[in-house]
Parts: C-alpha cells; structure tokens; sequence
C-alpha cells in the first residue's frame, strides 16, 4: 500500500494530466442576456467541449469582485471532463466598476441569485452563442458552483436561506433545476460576524436547514476570514448545519483561495499549491459526474484514493 505523499501526488499527477489533456474546448465570451431591471445587461462566458451529447452543466458564481474570466483552472478542468461552463459576470465585479453608492448596492446579493436564475432561463441563448453547441445541452444535469459570496449565492439555489433581522428565514430561491453543488469557502452562520460585517453584510446570516440539494463543501483550515470572530472551522458550518446528503473537503494548509482556484498565477493567491487546485479539480469533477448520474462511481473512486494520513492534502467526510 504507498504512503500518504505517494498517493496524494498520484492524485494530483492524474488530475493534471486530465486537464493537460489535448481536449478540443469552444467558448464564446462575452454572451449577452437581457436583463431588464438589473442596469446592465448580464455577461456571461459560455465554455464547452467540441464534442458529445448530452452534456451536463455546471453554472458558476465567482467570488467579490471577480468575473466570467476568472476561476479558468476550474473551468478548464470541468470542460476537458465533458461539462458546459457558464461563468456570469456579477454586478459586484472590478470590470464593472460600480460605485458603492450605486442604489443597487445593498440588492446585489440578491441580483447575484438572479443572474444564475437568468442564466438558467438563457440557455437557448447561450448554447446557440456558440457554433456547434445547440441541442448539445443535458437539461436534466444542471448543477451551481461557486467560490466565497458566489458559494453562498449558489447555496441559495440548493435551499439556502438567508435570514431576516427577527431570524425567522426569509423566502426559498432554491431552483428545482439545479441537482446538485460544489460551495467553495462557502461563509458560515451568522452569529458570529464581526462588527464591520453586521454593517455592512446583513445578508451573510443563512440558514441551511432547507439546503437540500446534494453538495460537495470544500473548506481550508487556515482559512481565518476578516468577517468572522472565529476561526476556519466557520466555513465548515455549511456541512454540519445541513440535512445529509454532503460531503465536506477540509484542505491542509488551505487559505481563501484554496491553493490558486482564482487563476493561474494570481498574484493574490497567498497558498499557492498547484497539488492542492488539482486535488479539487479531480474531486469536484468526480462529485458533480456522479452527483448528476446516480449510475456514476467516479466519487466513489475518487473519495476511496484520498489517503487522510498525516502528510495528506486534506480530509473528506459524508453525511
């Protein structure tokens, strides 16, 4: 049987070597949906094998401040395995540049759960943006994945709630055609926000009571967020707040970015580990394929080749 570091770079060798891959990809960017009410026009960047039926989707909310161009290991790796990407450009982005002053500010949170919704109700749009792709689409295999506040805007979609200032929960968003998720550093309960977040992120209080959609969580446990009073265990709240039917990969070492999940080369990626973004590539991948076929065993081989020995790349428990 190989040792932990023999395995865990076996991992990650087989999850490079995927993504290496010489996969013909298509994409179009940008792709413009209407989006009356919202001020601008939503942008989206559509990615997609050149080949196959019947293609799974995987629809992705970026991080505060990021765009559709970001977050490419990612959605490099999803589209080699045989996914349609669809990254929207949120309101909140640099390439944006909207004011904080700008009325729609304090709504943003919630035009984020409309953009992934708008996103859905396009796809004829999308798939017709790029040459060869219509008809290609699987309806039926839709899954929401996101990074920091775009985790939290996907979780809505799988039954998050967020509650109101008398802490009963506030309306259900979840969307009965998204079956499953990946909720990268996803933020936690509420309780425990620091003053400068009450102020200014009202909305970060969520209930996942209701959050029945399978998911695969991914939290880093040197993960220390400003907006919290506690420690990296608040980005595991997701997982043991929810009803079954989760998973949760706690990554050694891990910070925010999770090892460069943002871009290649990001300069503000302070963990960087090329290792540590293959192993979550290998096993997001493997999570959605089998999420979205019950028939799969990708997670089960996946799950059974990360070794949580000592010098492993990090832990992963179900529920």
């Amino acid at each position: 049987m190989p040792d932990t570091n023999t395995a865990n770079a076996q991992t990650a060798q087989t999850a490079q070597k995927k993504v290496d891959a010489p996969t013909l990809v298509v994409s179009a960017r940008p792709v413009v949906l209407a989006a009356p009410g919202r001020g601008e026009d939503l942008q989206v960047h559509v990615s997609a094998p050149a080949t196959g039926r019947d293609l799974p989707v995987i629809v992705f909310s970026h991080g505060f401040g990021q765009s559709m161009d970001d977050y490419a290991p990612l959605a490099d790796f999803w589209t080699a395995q045989g996914f349609v990407v669809l990254r929207p450009t949120h309101l909140d982005s640099r390439t944006l540049g909207l004011p904080a002053e700008d009325p729609r500010t304090p709504r943003i949170w919630r035009f984020r759960i409309e953009d992934l919704k708008r996103v859905l109700d396009g796809l004829d749009v999308l798939e017709a943006a790029v040459p060869g792709l219509a008809g290609r689409l699987d309806r039926d295999r839709i899954a929401v994945a996101g990074h920091s506040w775009g985790a939290q805007t996907a979780s809505t979609l799988l039954g998050a709630r967020v509650l109101g200032s008398d802490g009963v929960p506030g309306e259900d968003m979840s969307d009965a055609r998204v079956k499953a998720g990946v909720l990268l550093a996803l933020t936690g309960l509420g309780d425990d926000l620091t003053p400068f977040a009450e102020e200014h992120f009202s909305f970060m209080k969520p209930s996942f009571d209701t959050m029945t959609g399978p998911a695969l969580i991914v939290a880093g446990d040197h993960d220390q967020s400003l907006l919290s009073t506690r420690g990296p265990d608040w980005f595991t709240d997701p997982y043991t707040y929810s009803p079954g039917n989760k998973s949760l990969l706690t990554l050694f070492g891990a910070e925010h970015s999770l090892g460069g999940i943002t871009g290649y080369g990001v300069a503000a990626t302070t963990d960087e580990s090329p290792a540590r973004v293959a192993l979550i590539q290998q096993l997001t991948s493997a999570f959605l394929r089998s999420a979205l076929d019950p028939d799969g065993t990708d997670w089960q081989t996946a799950a059974t080749a990360l070794d949580a020995g000592p010098d492993s790349l990090g832990k992963l428990e179900s529920k």
